[in-house]
């Protein structure tokens, strides 16, 4: 005889309720912690912090990383913002988000960086790792020995663009510590973080952080990131008068919710930062490049042959040491570092001048030669490159503007970097600052309109801001 042993009507709705719960219990574990940290970006003084030790995923915060080595690579020679990088295989792979690289192409180094920055491009981010490291791994290296070099002694990165991988972790005071970097180490690149959209040499890409840009009053940078281990996550800057707060989050469950907090905490920042404060800049970590690998920047075969620190034109190199001697004191090591920065970025090409083999001596006039004149003839005129047909119309009463600023400083650096970097079309010129309540204007003067107007082209195909001055 088979004896059956039911289960009571209560007792199986109890089981089945636990075996939902255990189910369902995984999904729970997918919620990313929340971490956040708040400072005085002048002072690198901490104002809140919650679980800011904690590692955690990154997500494409990541890409901060990726930028300061590429922006550290263009300063000290490794690679220029012109050279064409070759993608890869591995690059053009990457999942979304990206620019929509394909695998052979060639594209500007800028370009790149552009993708990275502002549409978070995975592909792009990838490619700047190739580019400059050989391998993505070997650059993942150079991102963690950075990190440590800084101070994120809770990092550890394993790829260029953030997507969750064992072992890539990092944290929010890490993270608020490298953006800080970004912002002081690297200056002339920064206004990258706050457009709403660039040119990425392919197409027009978006900002993934316009809606916080476009809402909060002073915001202009810096990064987002988004997985879902790591959640939604948001390192932001914004500034207000004389005071500047980098607000971090890691783990958002929205990205709307993420960019309420970020704004809550960036309010919280400028309640409790001082109206004044010194600046006190991060000590620059120390420059190890790619550690002695030997490797080649996509693109270029063989051995380099030549020094990889661009050679300055005498014209240039006296421009920069009259800016310096005009320099008050007080500002005397921001324009320095404002001038490396600057050279660092022109597009100048060595002046290559031959040596002259020596000819043999000229036979000597004949005696009965009858000259045309007894003049003494004039020497002809060295041969000038000739870009356009130039008139001189209006007179040398013409000029360009290439934007207003809100300090002296900030329009000279421009001026300066700007003439190296346009030098065929701003020869010549008088670069001054005029002044008014409502800024400090960077104008190149004494010019004819026909080359006012060629150089606010060219400068405009480089996307400087210009705009042509008449005669007052």
């Amino acid at each position: 005889m088979q004896i059956r042993r039911t289960v009571p009507a209560r007792t199986g709705l109890f089981l089945i309720a636990m075996l939902c719960v255990l189910a369902f219990a995984p999904l729970k574990s997918i919620a990313a912690p929340y971490a956040a940290m708040v400072i005085d970006a002048r002072t690198g003084e901490v104002l809140h912090s919650r679980n800011a030790d904690t590692r955690l995923h990154p997500a494409s915060l990541t890409k901060m990383m990726t930028l300061y080595i590429a922006f550290e690579a263009v300063r000290n020679g490794e690679i220029t913002l012109d050279t064409p990088v070759r993608i890869t295989k591995k690059a053009a792979a990457e999942p979304p988000s990206k620019l929509g690289l394909r695998t052979g192409q060639t594209i500007a180094f800028r370009y790149l960086i552009r993708a990275a920055a502002v549409k978070s491009a995975n592909d792009a981010a990838t490619a700047i790792g190739i580019a400059i490291s050989g391998s993505e791994a070997a650059f993942a290296r150079r991102m963690t020995r950075t990190a440590k070099a800084m101070g994120m002694s809770r990092t550890t990165f394993k790829n260029a663009h953030g997507l969750t991988e064992s072992g890539h972790l990092s944290t929010a005071r890490d993270m608020t510590t490298l953006g800080r970097h970004l912002l002081y180490d690297y200056p002339q690149y920064y206004n990258l973080f706050s457009r709403q959209s660039t040119h990425a040499g392919i197409k027009t890409v978006p900002n993934t952080n316009r809606r916080l840009l476009a809402a909060y009053k002073g915001a202009d940078g810096i990064k987002t990131g988004y997985t879902r281990a790591a959640g939604f996550n948001l390192v932001a800057s914004a500034k207000r008068k004389n005071e500047r707060i980098i607000a971090t989050v890691f783990g958002g469950k929205s990205g709307a919710s993420r960019n309420a907090k970020v704004a809550e905490l960036l309010d919280l920042g400028f309640r409790r930062a001082p109206s004044r404060a010194p600046i006190r800049k991060p000590a620059r970590p120390a420059y190890a490049g790619n550690a002695g690998l030997g490797v080649q920047v996509a693109g270029v075969s063989g051995p380099p042959k030549t020094s990889l620190r661009p050679v300055v034109r005498p014209s240039a190199t006296t421009q920069v040491a009259s800016a310096v001697a005009a320099t008050a004191d007080q500002n005397r090591d921001r324009i320095t570092n404002g001038i490396a920065a600057a050279i660092a970025q022109a597009d100048i090409a060595p002046t290559n001048t031959s040596e002259q083999t020596p000819g043999t001596r000229p036979t000597q006039r004949p005696t009965g030669l009858v000259l045309a004149s007894t003049e003494t003839a004039k020497q002809p005129e060295p041969e000038q490159e000739v870009v356009t047909r130039l008139s001189s119309s209006g007179g040398h009463l013409w000029g360009v503007n290439v934007g207003r600023y809100t300090t002296r400083y900030e329009a000279e650096k421009v001026l300066l970097k700007t003439a190296l970097s346009e030098m065929t079309t701003l020869e010549g010129t008088l670069r001054k600052v005029n002044q008014s309540s409502r800024g400090f204007d960077a104008t190149f003067q004494g010019m004819t309109r026909e080359q006012a107007d060629l150089a606010c082209r060219r400068l405009q195909a480089r996307n400087v801001t210009c705009f042509m001055i008449g005669p007052s």
